[in-house]
């Protein structure tokens, strides 16, 4: 005869999140070694005294740590993941019936209060300094990928370097990106001025335009 499974009709459930993550998972690894004590007190100037009570910061960093560990790179995914496993939901202690964040609320606070306080990059060096305590890191010696990749640039709708510059209207990030990329690339190895720079304007799920150099492999621009 056939057997049938059935889930028994219970009022009351005993359920341990902690017992379903197994021993060797790679979060409970993580979560050995992670202090986040820091974090609110990091951020609490960037938030107002009054009003609803906002996202826990230590519960999206949590989230990051997930989507940099295991490869989610879509933040929606991510909230997604985090919703229906529970390796994930232990890491980010939201137990059962914990909610999830909208994945709209890291671009607003990315964009935010977590550039503003440069809490990331806070984060990191105290990533590396715990790493460094721990004989994890040496200094011996590094090394750097400098593959040289060509971009995709319309010539045809090109303009002479010497006569573009960024608009002023342009946002904050993509002032700093231009900024940080021509200190790098054209300050410190070759201060050589571009020969000609495309002004096509980016497709939604196209390359980016791009500004090349005699020298230099061609870079994005805005």
């Amino acid at each position: 005869m056939m057997g049938c499974q059935t889930a028994p009709a219970q009022l009351f459930y005993d359920f341990c999140l902690d017992d379903h993550v197994p021993a060797d998972h790679m979060l409970r690894g993580i979560d050995r070694h992670l202090e986040l004590d820091s974090v609110r007190a990091h951020l609490k100037p960037f938030y107002s005294a009054t009003g609803r009570p906002s996202i826990d910061p230590e519960l999206m960093m949590r989230m990051l740590i997930i989507g940099y560990s295991m490869g989610i790179r879509s933040e929606r995914r991510l909230c997604e993941e985090v919703h229906l496993n529970l390796a994930y939901r232990w890491f980010c202690r939201l137990g059962l019936d914990g909610k999830v964040p909208d994945h709209s609320s890291f671009s607003k606070n990315r964009h935010g209060r977590f550039r503003q306080s440069d809490i990331l990059r806070h984060m990191f060096e105290t990533v590396v300094e715990r790493c460094l305590s721990q004989g994890l890191v040496g200094t011996e010696g590094f090394a750097v990928d400098a593959s040289l990749i060509a971009a995709d640039a319309n010539k045809q709708r090109s303009v002479p370097g010497s006569e573009w510059e960024a608009k002023e209207d342009a946002g904050r990030s993509v002032q700093e990106y231009l900024a940080v990329l021509d200190d790098a690339a054209f300050g410190a190895a070759s201060p050589v001025t571009p020969k000609f720079i495309s002004s096509s304007i980016r497709p939604p799920n196209g390359p980016v335009p791009t500004k090349a150099t005699p020298s230099s492999p061609m870079r994005p621009t805005i």
